[in-house]
């Protein structure tokens, strides 16, 4: 486990305030400062006592900061990396937390001075929750945090492993463009068809779409947890990683026109052949630690 003397987080949703969380519980900083565009959440994350400096001024924020964690919507992340470039001190260390990484190094890499050192990172944890109250400390324990070293100095990787390492998360390396194509299938499609069957339910007839609020089935339900997600950050996800959820979404839709013909014919064999080997899925996914319970 590693640790930096100053580390300033940028966006103060669920993963900011989480990571904020764990940073004071396990000490991996010696100073906090934490910053948002909104000062609604400011002054929410200071009456919770989330960091040690609440600053508004995002590029103050920054200055002395050995490590900046870029916690902010991907289609956001060009924009803010251009206001704080200037201010990074030699040596700085900037990551970020964003679902896609092809998009975020293209966004960010042109606006990052020479003297500091850009290391892509994702988390893979997160709750349909938002907001700087929604944030907890165990938020990453056991989760997987990727990381693409994009050409950094492998001391720097390292140091940014271990420190993430002390937040409780799996850590690995991963091409940036092969993490796009895995979030989209593990991530961003699942959202994606969640927003599309919630929003076929609020389109029906008002009497059904009535009944389909009274008495929905545990499915339904977690496809609208799902999809009550933060609306801001999945737009974005979508317009950032487009070509490989586009590639899934077609392999979905070969896949649902195969099922729709295997209930047209009343095929049961071949329905009862893909039921079994999607249940090995969700066993291999809870033998790898990744389910709750």
């Amino acid at each position: 486990m590693s640790h930096y003397s100053t580390v300033t987080i940028i966006g103060l949703g669920l993963i900011g305030s989480s990571l904020a969380r764990i940073i004071k519980s396990a000490s991996l900083a010696e100073r906090l400062i934490l910053t948002d565009k909104n000062p609604d959440v400011l002054a929410k994350a200071r009456t919770l006592g989330l960091g040690d400096h609440i600053e508004h001024d995002v590029s103050r924020a920054v200055e002395h900061a050995d490590l900046v964690v870029m916690a902010v919507p991907v289609g956001a992340m060009a924009a803010v990396t251009a206001q704080i470039a200037s201010a990074l001190k030699d040596g700085a260390v900037i990551t970020d937390t964003g679902s896609t990484k092809v998009s975020v190094i293209n966004d960010m890499a042109p606006h990052v001075p020479p003297h500091a050192v850009f290391i892509p990172s994702h988390p893979i944890a997160g709750t349909e929750y938002s907001g700087p109250e929604a944030g907890f400390e165990s938020l990453f324990k056991d989760r997987y945090w990727i990381v693409t070293p994009n050409d950094a100095p492998a001391a720097d990787v390292d140091r940014l492993i271990g420190f993430l390492r002390g937040t409780g998360a799996i850590v690995e390396s991963m091409d940036s463009a092969y993490h796009d194509k895995v979030l989209a299938i593990t991530s961003h499609l699942p959202h994606l068809i969640a927003y599309t069957i919630v929003g076929t339910a609020f389109d029906l007839e008002q009497d059904l779409q009535n009944d389909v609020i009274r008495f929905s089935a545990s499915g339904f339900r977690d496809f609208t947890r799902i999809a009550s997600s933060d609306p801001i950050m999945w737009r974005d996800v979508f317009m950032k990683n487009s070509d490989a959820v586009l590639e899934m979404l077609q392999r979905f839709n070969e896949d649902l026109s195969y099922l729709q013909r295997a209930i047209r014919w009343q095929e049961a064999d071949k329905l009862e052949e893909l039921f079994t080997r999607t249940r090995d899925i969700r066993k291999r996914i809870k033998d790898a630690g990744q389910l709750d319970s």
